[in-house]
């Protein structure tokens, strides 16, 4: 037993000792023992190009020049026997000082990488003012398998882009740190990049737009032909939504109550598996019972889609429901203008057979509240009012007169609102993110925020409506501010980047960069937000530089999205959408919400990569539908919950690989569903752009 000991706490000391030495190696940028010689010109931006041996091989390297500005670097070893290995790399070394980085996730100590679980479109991005280097992972390689994972990783502090391999595990929620014992067995282990330089003035204003179309043309674009990522009509994943919301599920999912003698009605914020009319079990409800109009979870952008597909197909029933969700958004109270975002119930615990279970008391009981997703408090009740919420939820009330019925009332909750927003409006343009309860004073966090961009949305469109000059000139004003101070740098911080499942940083980063990166925690959300507000902004004024920074918005964005088919992806993901530089999910749900914004663009600038990519996370958002339209997906929910049948077609989880990890066995699938953050918001979006922008199957074709 002793000897066991000794033996466990030495091997112990040694793995650690390993470790260590890896990691003082890299952070004193020891050399490695092999480097690349580049073609002359190259030599110009790019200082060297170094790699590890792999055991004692030497390996060979092969360059491609594919075109004046992009190079193909591979690399070939060929192992006579097992070799482990906890880390090999590739390093390139820049021949100049970037001034901007960008990467796929964030690394912000040595021991951290970015792991391939997040290579939606991995690319690492350095710049100044005269030049890009992208660097991007040879996919196709990926896609025939690798013995061991492969990893970027960006040191902005030591001018180092890296690819490399090793094992990893998944670190806080989410990050990835090195992991010893990789094992390269017998044979070729091959590895390369795409090495890209521009120096040409679209590049240096927009270092995302090559990459972008260098994914789509190389891997997205023939995907995309082939049917990729559902091949099945859409409407019928819309027809399983509201069968499963309003039939199969309805006595979980749609809950009809009185509001001052008043009939409203709406979907439940959150359902999971236990109320699944197939479960063998109690019911345990996954969170408090309620209905939310907020950012994400919005009954009434829900609504307004049940609305468009009552109107296309003569359900009065649909039709119906559609208007009591309407009249619960009419019926939030609202305190100086500003409102509230969710209604709930009290809860309780309840006892059967010496369990407890989670069950609400019923809407009797309801309160007023707000999302508890923010930086001072998790009860709902005590929450502050969200700017972005409210202006979210006013201009969907907007969107609903203007689009589908002149209810005079939309548009009165909506101004009342609007003139309360003009007055907390800073000096610098920028809008609070947060109010007071009691007060409704600014708090303290993220005043100056891209957040801010979905009241510039809000007010033109009110601007639009009502011809108001102050409505355009307040929004104008607060779109400079987002485009001088949020745009160049790459801020993209909101509440969901520190305040939501993902709290890395929320005590030490929020308004800083994480310096070894020199990159702000980023979430694709307030970039959207940004793209669609520049849109609106340049289609009311005709200013190009509304669209040039739009442009550029979007394609940071679309940065985060999937543009090819990884291996160790169990379900369809291309066009589906990350969420933010440390998070891991794919096909997240807001790729409905991207959809129309993205055709938009497309429609604009008379772009295909755009119409492919908006339809692709159209159908993206359909991809985790429990159906028998998604075989790969069906296959995987059964894995997971062998009790699904029939009655839970329609069941969606709002993302896919949220952990940082998948299997063939069903990791990396959910037990929840959030109709106004799944099933019913894509059903949402098919409906809106059906309606704009004609019959979808000849965006398909």
């Amino acid at each position: 037993m002793m000897k066991r000991l000794i033996y466990s706490v030495l091997t112990t000391v040694l793995v650690f000792s390993s470790l260590l030495q890896a990691q003082n190696a890299e952070m004193q940028n020891l050399p490695l023992p092999m480097e690349v010689k580049l073609p002359s010109m190259w030599q110009k931006t790019i200082s060297k190009v170094q790699y590890d041996l792999l055991g004692n091989e030497k390996g060979i390297s092969q360059i491609e020049v594919v075109d004046e500005n992009c190079l193909h670097i591979q690399f070939c070893f060929f192992l006579n026997q097992t070799i482990r290995q906890d880390d090999w790399q590739v390093v390139v070394t820049p021949d100049f000082s970037p001034s901007f980085h960008w990467a796929p996730h964030l690394t912000p100590t040595p021991r951290h990488i970015i792991d391939q679980h997040v290579f939606r479109s991995p690319a690492l991005i350095a710049a100044d003012d005269r030049q890009v280097i992208t660097l991007i992972p040879d996919l196709d390689i990926m896609k025939k398998g690798t013995p061991v994972r492969w990893y970027l990783d960006l040191d902005a502090e030591n001018n180092r882009l890296v690819l490399g391999m090793s094992n990893s595990r998944v670190d806080d929620h989410v990050l990835f740190v090195r992991e010893l014992g990789a094992e390269y067995q017998a044979g070729e282990v091959e590895i390369g990049f795409f090495l890209m330089v521009h120096t040409d003035e679209v590049s240096l204003k927009n270092p995302f737009r090559k990459p972008l179309d260098f994914f789509w043309d190389r891997w997205g674009h023939d995907l995309y032909q082939a049917g990729n990522p559902v091949d099945a009509d859409l409407e019928r994943y819309v027809e399983h939504t509201y069968n499963w919301a309003f039939n199969s599920w309805a006595d979980a999912v749609w809950q009809e109550f009185e509001l001052n003698g008043n009939k409203v009605g709406a979907p439940v914020f959150i359902v999971n598996v236990t109320q699944s009319p197939n479960y063998p079990g109690e019911v345990n409800e996954r969170e408090f019972r309620s209905v939310w109009n907020q950012a994400w979870f919005s009954s009434l952008r829900s609504a307004g889609g049940l609305f468009r597909y009552a109107r296309r197909t003569g359900n009065s029933a649909l039709m119906e429901k559609a208007q009591l969700t309407k009249e619960l958004a009419l019926s939030f109270p609202q305190k100086n203008g500003f409102f509230y975002g969710l209604i709930g119930t009290e809860m309780e615990e309840v006892e059967i057979e010496g369990r407890k279970y989670h069950r609400s008391k019923g809407w009797d009981t309801h309160y007023w509240g707000n999302s508890n997703r923010n930086p001072y408090t998790w009860n709902p009740r005590e929450s502050p009012f969200h700017i972005l919420d409210m202006s979210w939820t006013a201009l969907l009330m907007l969107r609903w007169y203007d689009e589908l019925e002149k209810d005079e009332r939309l548009l009165r909750y909506a101004e009342q609102y609007a003139r309360s927003l003009l007055n907390i409006q800073s000096e610098n343009g920028f809008f609070p993110v947060w109010l007071d309860l009691h007060t409704q004073k600014p708090m303290d966090h993220l005043n100056e925020s891209p957040e801010t961009a979905m009241s510039v949305t809000f007010l033109l469109k009110l601007y639009e409506l009502t011809s108001k000059q102050e409505y355009k000139k307040a929004a104008l004003k607060a779109m400079d501010a987002v485009i001088h101070n949020i745009i160049p740098v790459g801020r993209w911080e909101d509440f969901e980047t520190y305040w939501s499942c993902s709290r890395y940083g929320s005590d030490h980063l929020v308004g800083k960069k994480v310096g070894r990166n020199n990159i702000y925690k980023q979430n694709n959300f307030s970039m959207f937000w940004t793209a669609e507000a520049l849109y609106e902004c340049y289609r009311i004024t005709k200013d190009k530089i509304y669209l040039r920074y739009g442009q550029r918005t979007l394609d940071e964005m679309l940065m985060t999205q999937a543009s090819w088919q990884p291996s160790y992806m169990y379900v369809n993901v291309l066009g589906g959408f990350g969420v933010m530089n440390s998070d891991a999910e794919w096909n997240d749900a807001r790729g409905s919400l991207f959809a129309e914004i993205i055709l938009r663009y497309g429609e604009l600038l008379g772009m295909s990569e755009y119409y492919e990519r908006g339809i692709s996370a159209l159908k993206s958002s359909f991809v985790m539908m429990y159906c028998p339209e998604n075989p790969r997906t069906k296959v995987q929910w059964e894995k997971t919950w062998p009790f699904f049948g029939p009655e839970d077609y329609g069941f969606t989880m709002e993302n896919y690989g949220h952990n940082g990890r998948t299997s063939p066995e069903g990791l990396g699938m959910g037990e929840f569903t959030i109709y106004d953050w799944g099933n019913g918001a894509a059903a949402e979006a098919y409906n809106r752009i059906w309606d704009k922008f004609g019959e979808i199957e000849r965006f398909i074709k």
